[in-house]
């Protein structure tokens, strides 16, 4: 089956700047890969290209088996079979969010009503059907949010591109709306692109996950693969917790090593070959646990209503660890604990 997307060397310059540089990604028919980085990481440059909304430097990009973009020219936006959502919603002021959601239903070929009945029933997929009759200037930030995104769900499309999507919905309606795209897309059996800085959104909604910095993909891999594989330590940090400590390699195997934590011994996962000596390994908050062989002290105490989380100081560095429940320790109390894994990198 044709790739959805395939971009191929691609940069982007702003002027002097070299906003995207000989960037290659590739998303398969059907599937959702999410670019995460922080800001000026390029994600949303790159889905600028993807759209046609700014010329590439270098490079080609192809729609579903159609090269779309060369330094030589390119296919106009309307023409490329995307569905967009940037954080420029772009609403029209004097039309309803009805009105809005139902235009691209009826430039695809559906008569008025027709178009006005899916355009209710995607608001209500979004969750303000209450909310069709009014106009931008009526709406919240978050709302006007929604009615983009159920714009962009409207237009039949091949691939969707998605900048930020959630950044201005509470968190009691983020995961409900990440939830309601996925599930409009794979009704579509359409692509999606997903730009966000929020690590737990990415690893939520995408089948792969392409980490960007500088506006480069630094790796691409399943979500899985990223939090507990991440490629160096600044994506291990953007992926989510991250406990970085100090060990001595003590023995090796392939793919594996075992290390000395404070007298304890401990496996790690390693892409290292070489590794050996000292070395910093990554150890993720639920790879710790309460009790066990290796002393420390709470630095720090969370709770966050159904869990609590503890910054525990140890020989070699300091650890985090999520226990369910209210606090069963202090700051400044010794405690035992013991690391289940780890991860040496060779980035």
């Amino acid at each position: 089956m044709t790739d959805a997307l395939v971009c191929r060397s691609v940069s982007v310059d702003y002027g002097d700047v070299r906003a995207v540089a000989a960037l290659d990604l590739d998303v398969a028919a059907g599937e959702t890969v999410a670019l995460l980085g922080p800001s000026g990481s390029g994600k949303s440059t790159l889905l600028y290209a993807v759209a046609g909304f700014v010329d590439i430097a270098e490079g080609d990009i192809e729609l579903c088996g159609e090269v779309v973009a060369t330094p030589r020219g390119a296919t106009p936006p309307e023409k490329r079979p995307i569905g967009l959502v940037f954080q420029n919603y772009a609403l029209w002021p004097h039309l309803t969010a009805e009105q809005t959601v139902a235009y691209p239903l009826q430039r695809a070929g559906s008569g008025k009503r027709e178009a006005l009945a899916e355009a209710r029933d995607l608001l209500g997929l979004l969750g303000i059907g209450n909310l069709a009759d009014r106009k931008p200037a009526e709406l919240s930030g978050g709302q006007q949010q929604r009615v983009g995104l159920a714009r962009a769900m409207a237009r039949p499309a091949r691939l969707y591109l998605l900048d930020e999507p959630t950044a201005h919905l509470d968190a009691s309606a983020r995961t409900a709306v990440q939830e309601r795209i996925a599930h409009r897309r794979r009704e579509a059996g359409a692509a999606a692109v997903y730009s966000t800085h929020d690590s737990a959104e990415a690893l939520a909604i995408a089948d792969r996950v392409a980490i960007m910095r500088a506006g480069s993909v630094l790796q691409v891999d399943t979500p899985q693969a990223v939090y507990e594989r991440p490629i160096d330590l600044w994506a291990a940090r953007l992926t989510g917790p991250a406990a970085i400590v100090d060990v001595e390699v003590v023995a090796r195997s392939e793919g594996t090593l075992e290390v000395a934590l404070d007298g304890t011994r401990v496996t790690a996962e390693t892409d290292d070959a070489a590794a050996g000596g000292r070395v910093q390994m990554l150890v993720r908050p639920e790879w710790v646990t309460l009790g066990g062989d290796l002393g420390g002290v709470v630095r720090d105490v969370w709770f966050r209503g159904p869990y609590t989380d503890y910054t525990i100081e140890i020989t070699g560095g300091t650890l985090e660890t999520r226990v369910a429940g209210p606090p069963v320790a202090r700051r400044g109390e010794r405690v035992a604990c013991t690391v289940s894994r780890g991860w040496v990198s060779a980035g």
